[in-house]
């Protein structure tokens, strides 16, 4: 009678291989102890007729050992990524009470400061131009920018009139322009708020929640300052 231990070591190693989403805990594990055995055991019911070859059990323990360093690799990889999103998580609440740009074309007006407008010029233009509205599409203040260089460029509204009155606390709309060839267009804008607060999503993404403005999430933000 033959009898075919590689049949038998085979489909436990089969059994016992890692799948490739189960996060539960497996409690028949193989380990090395047990594969020693299960060599062992196989060695002493073998066929003495039909002796196994060593190659056959270079193969098998160089199968145990790919399984066992995949295995180590995922639990290695499971520390990283939850070590880099602790460290994420960290960073992020550290922003609470720092100013961020966020695009947004309105922003809070507070008791005291300004507001940064960072505006996005594709070309160098001719001209260009900063208009603040007030939550009923009044303007409240205006200014003349002249020539703007391509790239990003930053304004600072202070948020007080021609007589250095301060303009009620609230929010306010922003709005650049440009001109260049006798042709005019808007321009986007990035403007300053505070993040309030910081929330950590059940995907592990952040929101942040800033003044004013409501939820936006961490990577539409631009600059911190």
């Amino acid at each position: 009678m033959e009898i075919n231990n590689n049949t038998a070591l085979n489909r436990v190693l089969t059994e016992y291989a890692p799948a490739e989403k189960n996060t539960a805990p497996n409690n028949n594990e193989l380990g090395r102890d047990a594969f020693l055995k299960l060599l062992v055991a196989q060695l002493e019911n073998q066929d003495p007729t039909k002796p196994e070859e060593n190659g056959e059990f270079v193969a098998q323990l160089a199968q145990f050992s790919q399984l066992e360093e995949t295995q180590k690799m995922g639990g290695n990889f499971e520390q990283f990524a939850s070590a880099f999103q602790s460290t994420q998580n960290l960073q992020a609440t550290s922003l609470v009470g720092r100013l961020v740009h966020v695009e947004s074309d309105f922003s809070p007006l507070g008791e005291s400061g300004g507001i940064s407008v960072l505006a996005e010029f594709d070309n160098a233009v001719q001209s260009a131009s900063l208009t603040v509205y007030n939550k009923g599409g009044e303007i409240v203040d205006s200014f003349e920018l002249g020539q703007q260089p391509e790239g990003q460029q930053e304004f600072i509204w202070t948020g007080t009139d021609a007589n250095d009155e301060r303009f009620p606390p609230g929010n306010y709309y922003f709005e650049v322009s440009a001109s260049s060839g006798g042709e005019a267009s808007s321009v986007p804008v990035y403007l300053s708020a505070n993040v309030n607060s910081v929330t950590i999503e059940s995907g592990g993404s952040l929101t942040l929640n800033l003044a004013g403005i409501g939820k936006v999430a961490m990577d539409d933000i631009i600059q911190i300052n």
